[in-house]
């Protein structure tokens, strides 16, 4: 049973020693909150008196004015919407959600950050009480003086929310109190009402009261003193102030007041559309401007509280303007309130956040708008009209080389003067002449190949009399490639894009921020021929690419180029959108007992060293045991060692030497750089269940010349690619003919292998009638099906569609 001491404002706010009672307390190593616990109570009444008439300047400055900054983010108030603490029947507290927002808040204050919490909810929990008190004391005198047989007519008196609130503060600040104990973080309650803003030393005892609860690393636990308070004024505000209506605008005053670095208001929405939520043209705001109030619709407000929407944002501007960084996001999720908080603070694309900073350019979702707008009339045109456009970016890539390698070598200086990137890296940053060259080669063989891509009919088939289908390649939709050091990726994946009639967005990593931007120009000017400019556009703003992933709404496939990791993390974070690639190119070259030993040297020798780096160099040599001990094998070894190849042993290999080389400490390692894994094996059987055991599905090779044993590992194996006496960096699209790659997928369904035009296309179905129904094939109908494969047309004359 608690024991709550509570204190006038008069006996409080104006007396020094409330707050000693917190430091004995807590020097003591108890908890200030617990039982008997402190609650600091200041009464007062609601009115336009203002919390302060001029918002404090934060010592850091300004709000943050991208959402990435928000990690720094070091006091943080937490605003608890009515709709979140509730439950849906508002009457009692979701007990899940507050748990899961309580383990955030704790987390977050454990990280040295100094967390203060505005929460709702009293009304809820006192109403849950009282109507239980009702319902047994009505229940008891009607059992006395009525019979049993009259319980059933029992109804519920209206119950008054300044009651209810009376009832449910002290219970709602122990379940506080129980949750935060459980992370060994210490609470403590503040009650505050309008009196409390009327005199200046209350103000600032207040303000000396919550600095001194975040020194002593308290949560402070802030609410309006429902008992007592009257509704509020209507048009209250003063000039430049913001009166205290709700929750919203005590937690933007108080933030304010506090100088917070953010202010998290949760709630039962997503954040703020543009319209109400729930109509058809309804968009989430991913980021707000003081600006844009005029681009916008307030729906009505929540199920509880008494405020909404519009109070929200007012509040929250006035923080903003403040100082204080606020994100209005959904509390009540069931799948994401269990992170909501933290992944704000981690800057992730979570709600609505209010920035003074408008960006110069479009936002990313205006630019998926625009790309997808543009890609549509880029479908559309001619197969001659996008291999004008392909064959224009091909001549700009030489005549412009000089604007290209200038701005290369920048990029290239940038990064070795900050040491981030390893040797790998850097050639794959690195443009030439010569790169160029082969780049502009493999755009024209794109251009040819494009005049048979978008429209091409692939099946006809006579279902009935004037009932003809036909299956049509179409685009695939809007792309989103995410590259990291490659700058050359771009002119490519461009130019597939443009070939296949896809919208192209395009994510590059900022070592080569200043390649990318002239080399998207190039593309613009050439997409500018046939009116198309925006159909590629490039993400240049400061979007994390988890927030990319998510939208699953605008995005329709995302191609990563990149590391191992990058691929990962994106397979990872792609919710709902298909991902085209392969995580890891650990790929092998198995030299058979009967491999020709100049064939061997040389495909080992270009497998390995003509560009370690790619994601089609070998990884692991695997050799025939026979061969160990044999002129062939030595030359092997002997060749690595001349190429500066680092040589770690699998363990049957070092079960063989008595002085080995570094054991390996995994066989799935891709290595890409000058290093590989030497391994034995019995058989090339064994060779087989080798790879399909610790290999990736890329590329892998055997050497031999045993016809027979080649075209069993052919067969037998399962890779995306699969050679017989020929180097594994064979494996791409250019060397394939198809122009160009915008990667190398693993993935069994759809594309496999280099991935290029044929890979970014899909297919619908059209069917042409006059008239028909499915019920004149019925069994009483006059129609019968024939289903007759006719001859297919390459391109079909004004019927070419788009998706």
């Amino acid at each position: 049973m608690y024991l709550q001491k509570m204190f006038s404002c008069s006996q409080l706010l104006s007396r020094p020693n409330a707050l000693q009672t917190f430091k004995r307390a807590a020097s003591k190593g108890k908890n200030p909150s617990s039982s008997p616990f402190l609650t600091l109570h200041a009464v007062r009444q609601w009115s336009n008196v203002p919390f302060f008439t001029v918002p404090l300047a934060r010592a850091h400055g300004k709000s943050f004015a991208h959402r990435s900054d928000l990690r720094q983010a070091k006091r943080i108030v937490v605003k608890l919407g009515s709709a979140v603490v509730t439950r849906g029947d508002e009457c009692g507290l979701a007990l899940g959600r507050l748990a899961s927002i309580v383990e955030q808040v704790a987390m977050l204050q454990n990280q040295g950050r100094e967390m203060m919490i505005v929460t709702s909810g009293a009304v809820a929990f006192g109403k849950q009480r009282l109507r239980h008190e009702i319902l047994l004391s009505q229940s008891v005198r009607q059992a006395l003086h009525s019979g049993q047989n009259q319980l059933k007519d029992m109804s519920l008196p209206v119950l008054e929310a300044r009651a209810c609130a009376a009832a449910g503060q002290s219970g709602l600040m122990a379940l506080y109190e129980a949750m935060f104990t459980q992370y060994s973080t210490c609470t403590a309650q503040i009650l505050v009402t309008n009196l409390d803003f009327h005199d200046d030393q209350k103000r600032r005892n207040l303000n000396s009261t919550l600095h001194e609860l975040l020194r002593m690393n308290i949560v402070p636990i802030i609410n309006t003193n429902d008992a007592v308070v009257p509704p509020p004024e209507p048009n209250s505000d003063l000039q430049g102030v913001i009166s205290i209506k709700d929750n919203d605008s005590l937690a933007a005053r108080l933030a304010v007041e506090m100088r917070a670095d953010l202010l998290i208001a949760l709630s039962d929405v997503e954040g703020l559309y543009d319209s109400p939520p729930g109509s058809d043209d309804a968009k989430l705001l991913d980021t707000f401007y003081p600006g844009d109030q005029h681009s916008i619709t307030y729906g009505t407000k929540s199920r509880v509280g008494i405020g909404g929407m519009e109070a929200k944002v007012k509040a929250a501007l006035w923080a903003l303007q403040g100082g204080t960084s606020v994100v209005i996001a959904n509390g009540t999720h069931p799948k994401v309130t269990g992170h909501v908080i933290t992944d704000i603070v981690e800057g992730k694309k979570v709600g609505t956040f209010f920035s003074e900073v408008k960006p110069a350019g479009p936002t990313v979702e205006q630019q998926t708008e625009m790309a997808r707008s543009a890609g549509r009339t880029l479908a559309s045109l001619e197969p001659e009209q996008r291999s004008d456009i392909i064959c224009a970016l091909a001549d700009l890539l030489t005549e412009r080389k000089d604007e290209i390698l200038s701005a290369n070598k920048k990029d290239m200086e940038n990064a070795v003067g900050t040491g981030r990137l390893s040797p790998a890296m850097l050639k794959r940053l690195s443009l030439s002449s010569s790169k160029l060259n082969s780049l502009s080669i493999g755009l024209r063989q794109i251009a040819v190949s494009s005049q048979d891509s978008v429209g091409r009919v692939l099946r006809r088939t006579r279902v009935a009399n004037n009932l003809e289908l036909e299956q049509i390649t179409v685009p695939i939709g809007v792309l989103l490639v995410i590259f990291e050091s490659r700058p050359d990726c771009l002119p490519q994946v461009s130019a597939l894009a443009i070939a296949s009639g896809n919208a192209l967005l395009l994510k590059g990593g900022k070592e080569a921020a200043n390649t990318n931007r002239i080399l998207h120009e190039l593309a613009q000017e050439a997409l500018s021929i046939h009116g198309v400019k925006d159909a590629i556009q490039l993400v240049s703003t400061r979007e994390e690419v988890e927030d990319l992933c998510r939208l699953e709404k605008m995005i329709d496939l995302i191609i990563p180029r990149g590391s191992s990791q990058l691929v990962r993390d994106i397979q990872r974070a792609a919710k709902g959108i298909p991902v085209l690639g392969h995580s890891e190119g650990i790929c092998h070259v198995y030299v058979d007992h009967e491999a020709s030993v100049d064939k061997a040297i040389k495909i080992i020798r270009d497998s390995k060293c003509d560009y370690p780096a790619a994601c089609n160099a070998m990884e692991t040599l695997l050799v025939h045991r026979e061969l160990l001990r044999t002129p062939l094998f030595d030359q092997i070894i002997d060749m690595l060692r001349t190429e500066h190849v680092k040589i770690h042993a699998g363990p049957k290999f070092a079960s063989y030497l008595t002085f080995s080389p570094s054991e390996v400490k995994s066989l799935r390692t891709e290595y890409g750089d000058l290093e590989c894994c030497i391994e034995v094996v019995d058989s090339m059987q064994e060779a087989v269940d080798h790879i399909h055991k610790y290999g990736s599905s890329h590329t892998d090779v055997i050497v031999t010349e045993n016809e027979d044993t080649a075209e069993q590992f052919l067969q037998q194996l399962d890779s995306a690619c699969v050679f017989w006496n020929a180097s594994s960096r064979f494996a791409d699209g250019y060397r394939f003919g198809l122009g160009a790659e915008v990667g190398i997928s693993t993935a069994r369904i759809h594309a496999r292998g280099p991935v290029g035009l044929e890979g970014l296309l899909t297919t619908k179905w059209v069917l042409r009638g006059e008239g028909h129904t499915a019920a004149d094939f019925s069994e009483h109908g006059s129609m019968t099906y024939l289903h007759e494969n006719l001859p297919v047309a390459q391109v079909l004359p004004g019927r070419r569609t788009t998706s």
